[in-house]
């Protein structure tokens, strides 16, 4: 909001935008207050939000973050302690995506419960096309027989199995986010994937698989 204030009436003389408190008390000169009206604009307001949100180190972002997670009913003291890589790469995962401090929970909820929920939009359009649960089936035995379950070979497993199947990459793609996130949108897919683990992956892709074979009867 500093930055954003001051920025309403003043210029640095160049295209600079993003600065500290002090960085802005060290180049602040009169001559660069300009005489027009100001304009407020929330959107650009959002993108300086979500600039300094990007800046933020994980430990910091991780205490600012604590309200809201134990708001939302997600918060683990584990995050802090054993399983803190893990929570500080996710949200590492997050950070371009989220404008507010409240988008971490609210975007990346699926990280942080076992309980998902579809869309129903979502999933009536990419779950439900025809062969899609003998697709994810093959996935899931496809994903089980990696060695090492990283983005790269994830990818590399899911677009073997679309060849293999006769099915596009893409829609393949869409439904598997689906069925572990709920949603049709998310941040990258085997980034997302790898994060999650193995067997949070397979439980999920097997809920998606019951889903279908029982709305299909």
């Amino acid at each position: 909001m500093f930055n954003f204030l001051a920025l309403l009436g003043w210029s640095p003389g160049d295209d600079r935008e993003i600065f500290t408190r002090d960085e802005l008390v060290a180049a602040f000169t009169l001559e660069g207050i300009s005489g027009g009206n100001a304009v407020f604009n929330q959107e650009k307001l959002d993108w300086f939000n979500q600039q300094h949100l990007m800046r933020v180190a994980p430990d910091e972002l991780a205490r600012r973050l604590r309200p809201s997670f134990e708001r939302a009913g997600i918060w683990s003291d584990d995050y802090l302690d054993d399983r803190h890589a893990w929570f500080y790469a996710v949200l590492e995962l997050l950070k371009p995506r989220a404008r507010r401090l409240g988008d971490f929970a609210a975007q990346g909820r699926f990280f942080f419960t076992d309980t998902l929920e579809y869309d129903a939009a979502s999933a009536g359009k990419h779950l439900r096309s025809a062969g899609m649960d003998g697709h994810l089936v093959a996935l899931d035995n496809a994903f089980a027989a990696l060695d090492t379950f990283d983005p790269a070979s994830i990818e590399a497993s899911l677009r073997g199995v679309a060849d293999s199947r006769g099915v596009k990459a893409a829609s393949l793609i869409h439904a598997v986010r689906v069925a572990v996130t709920g949603k049709a949108v998310s941040p990258g897919l085997f980034d997302v994937l790898s994060l999650l683990g193995r067997l949070r992956v397979h439980t999920r892709l097997a809920a998606a698989e019951r889903l279908l074979l029982t709305s299909a009867s």
